[in-house]
């Protein structure tokens, strides 16, 4: 019997299943009668659509139809919503243009969706789309975030200037008062660069309809069936929400990509419903780039008031956030109230104005990717104290030591409103400068100078809210030899729910990984679930399941009281067994499932407890990046890497460490690599496929050091802080830092992401030509 409890590093039960190809994912499901579909999109950036021939594709062998928004139109199907619309700062509403399913009348990007072919097999179905002719009368496009506002080019007539919203939070006349009042300030533009998420498994979908009940049936990978369902049926097939099942299988990675109902999956469900037979689509790689939701995408303009002492007096932010052509299901949130409670980071801020603008640019929808919105604001306020630290000539380290909120401080509420409950700052920066022998750096630094190597070394202190919100239920049920089934509707994509899962239960039951099984992904198994989202599955979905558990044990005391011939108040249960207090009489946690199974085969036990989060956790740390610079090439090699975080309580330590590093690698991947560029002029993606989009590889990082600093939350009831999104958002930051000082020789004061080596290498040389000029 394999018994692993809270706390245990143990291996992934689910890993042994993924690994030797007994995986489901969604190309591995293929439904009788099915047929294929496949896209016919936009070349184009920005145009009129002014015919759509499909006569000759119609006639191929094996097409079963041709879908257009006129199909849509006339089956009354609604528009792809936008589900988190803001407010200007004067009250009024935000700019939400409609997004039919399939473009109507003008594209507004490379890879809108125009049309949608049905075949009889894919090749057919691909061969169907490149005869679908369609007349485009091309217009000018915008792309650039820091010139949508000023551009004649407009992407929607009812928002002027590109704008669609103009957000503020804070004290603006407070925040100026303090700026001009301040010993120093400091500014800084910085670039949050655009990212495409590239989950390994892409996106697909494939549609049926139920036998019987004529049901809208949805397989699709996906981050929360239940999400998916509410909105397919509410919002654009105005059925209700029994009319559709929602199934999710395994996912290959959604890094919050795969939260949203993507325009595909609706044309797939009305193909489905007209045809009365199964509709498959699979994104292609090339596919996904420019039909994937992006993130990220900020230009940010900081202001950053300090007195003599170098401690913060207010900071100003101004951001002007690219929303893509259309409002993906959640981006104003995204770019707005996600993100910005953590600009004053880990730090004494007593006053703030935050000023954001939404705007539309001619390219693909940006919405939530890893982190969603933190890691834009840590990586603004990390930034802006180097670059503090760089103007005062005093060291990053003293700044932020300055301007830590104390742990004697907590509960602390920011004046931004979020209320930290816990937190050890100052701890997380020492023991993460002692680990990465930080006092020592100097002497590393002069030992490979000689070689034409520039050592630098960064740190960022990070804090990040997550884990709140909606509320998740956990249903446990117990059949009669003592099995217990967990169903819950979070949805796993690689994190290993299936095993942390197991490890709450069994801590709480006492029973082996064996007797316990974890159904998620079924609309119609599980009553409710709010997905996977914001490192919300273990701190939220774990704490229903631990109090579901509870519940459960307190119904069995009933029927353990009977067998033992003693009163309710007598039972205890520890580790698997009732037992009468202060007696050795005792009965297993399987053998009182067993006495209490129905005779017509029901459950011997269904319990079932939700938890709704009343506030969020706040997961923090320190992240430190030491690095090398070629100087003729501008080659970069990180050579050290170490992280402390604190988490809380820990259900596994190994599951978590491997969440930090893979955050890590995706966080490493935006500093240094990941470079998602349109052609300014025509809106074409240059970097649509991995030969133009560089990913990270193992051997761009070096072996981290990690530990944990266990600071109980203490408001979740396990004493957890979420962890999936922490490793992307020190990352970027500390990366960068790095960088900087690395170039400090050259008095480079900020590289903007990607830090590539043809970026650093100009600034090199660039650095070198002024040195000659004075």
């Amino acid at each position: 019997m394999q018994k692993f409890g809270i706390g245990q590093p143990t291996t992934r039960i689910e890993d042994e299943r993924l690994t030797t190809g007994q995986g489901r994912y969604i190309d591995d499901i293929n439904l009788a009668g099915q047929s294929y579909a496949c896209f016919v999109r936009s070349p184009h950036a920005h145009a009129r659509i002014k015919e759509i021939d499909l006569a000759a594709a119609l006639a191929l062998p094996g097409v079963l139809a041709i879908y257009t928004a006129a199909d849509l139109q006339a089956e009354g199907i609604g528009n792809v919503p936008c589900l988190a619309p803001t407010q200007n700062h004067d009250g009024s509403p935000s700019i939400s243009p409609p997004r039919p399913a399939l473009a109507q009348d003008i594209v507004r990007h490379v890879g809108d969706a125009v049309a949608m072919v049905v075949a009889e097999t894919l090749a057919q179905a691909k061969d169907a789309a490149e005869l679908a002719w369609v007349d485009y009368e091309l217009l000018a496009a915008v792309v650039e975030t820091d010139e949508a506002l000023a551009s004649d080019v407009q992407v929607w007539d009812q928002a002027p200037a590109n704008r669609c919203f103009d957000w503020e939070t804070g004290d603006e006349a407070a925040t100026d008062a303090a700026i001009q009042q301040a010993a120093h300030r400091v500014e800084l533009k910085l670039v949050n660069n655009r990212l495409v998420p590239t989950s390994i498994e892409t996106r697909g979908a494939i549609a049926s309809i139920e036998a019987g009940s004529g049901r809208l049936v949805l397989h699709v990978s996906c981050q929360g069936v239940h999400i998916m369902r509410r909105i397919l049926a509410t919002q654009i097939f105005n059925i209700p929400e029994e009319d559709i099942h929602v199934l999710c299988d395994d996912v290959g990675g959604g890094f919050g990509m795969k939260i949203f109902v993507f325009p595909e999956y609706v044309v797939a469900l009305l193909a489905a419903r007209k045809l009365q037979r199964p509709v498959k689509w699979i994104a292609e790689r090339n596919e996904a780039f420019v039909s994937d939701s992006h993130g990220r995408d900020h230009v940010t303009r900081l202001q950053l008031a300090l007195d003599k002492d170098a401690r913060i007096l207010g900071l100003k932010v101004n951001t002007v956030a690219n929303l893509g052509a259309y409002l993906s299901n959640f981006a104003p949130f995204i770019a707005t109230a996600a993100g910005v409670p953590m600009l004053v980071g880990c730090y004494l801020v007593p006053t703030i104005h935050v000023k954001i603008q939404g705007v539309f640019t001619h390219t693909t929808p940006v919405d939530a990717y890893r982190g969603a919105g933190r890691p834009e604001a840590i990586y603004a306020i990390e930034r802006l104290l180097d670059a503090a630290a760089y103007d005062l000539d005093i060291s990053a380290v003293e700044i932020r030591r300055r301007n830590f909120i104390s742990p004697e401080a907590m509960p602390f509420e920011t004046i931004l409103g979020s209320v930290y409950d816990s937190g050890e700052f100052a701890k997380n920066l020492d023991d993460a400068l002692k680990i990465s022998r930080w006092e020592d750096f100097e002497s590393r630094r002069d030992a490979v100078l000689a070689s034409g190597k520039l050592r630098g070394i960064g740190l960022a202190s990070y804090i990040e809210k997550c884990s709140g919100g909606a509320a998740e239920e956990a249903r446990l049920r117990v059949s009669a030899d003592g099995h217990v089934t967990l169903y819950i509707g979070t949805q796993s994509n690689g994190q290993g729910h299936e095993t942390a899962f197991r490890q709450i239960i069994s801590e709480r039951l006492g029973l082996g990984f064996e007797d316990i099984s974890v159904v998620q992904g079924d609309s119609d198994r599980i009553a409710s679930g709010g997905g996977t989202m914001g490192s919300r599955s273990v701190p939220v979905g774990g704490a229903a399941i631990s109090a579901a558990a509870t519940s459960l044990i307190e119904k069995a005391k009933h029927k353990a009281a009977e067998i033992l011939e003693t009163a309710v108040a007598d039972i205890e249960f520890e580790a698997g067994e009732f037992r009468i207090v202060g007696t050795d009489r005792s009965q297993s946690f399987k053998s009182v499932a067993q006495a209490s199974a129905p005779v017509d085969g029901s459950a011997s036990f269904d319990e079932k407890q939700t938890f709704t989060p009343l506030e969020a956790t706040y997961p923090n740390g320190t992240h430190v990046c030491e690095l090398e610079i070629d100087q003729n090439t501008g080659a970069i090699e990180v050579v050290d890497y170490t992280v402390v975080d604190d988490f809380g309580k820990a259900i596994n330590p190994l599951l978590l460490e491997g969440q930090v590093h893979g955050g890590i690698a995706q966080g490493l991947g935006q500093a240094l690599l990941e470079n998602c560029a349109y052609d300014a002029d025509t809106g074409q993606l240059l970097s649509a496929t991995f030969m133009d989009y560089t990913m990270p590889r193992a051997s761009n990082l070096p072996l981290i050091r990690f530990k944990r600093n266990e600071v109980p939350c203490t408001s979740n009831p396990l004493g957890i802080k979420g962890a999936g999104e922490a490793g992307a958002i020190g990352a970027p930051p500390a990366i960068i830092n790095a960088i900087v000082n690395a170039l400090r020789d050259y008095r480079v004061r900020h590289v903007d992401m990607p830090a590539t080596p043809d970026k650093l290498w100009q600034l090199m040389q660039l650095a070198k030509q002024n040195r000659k000029s004075l």
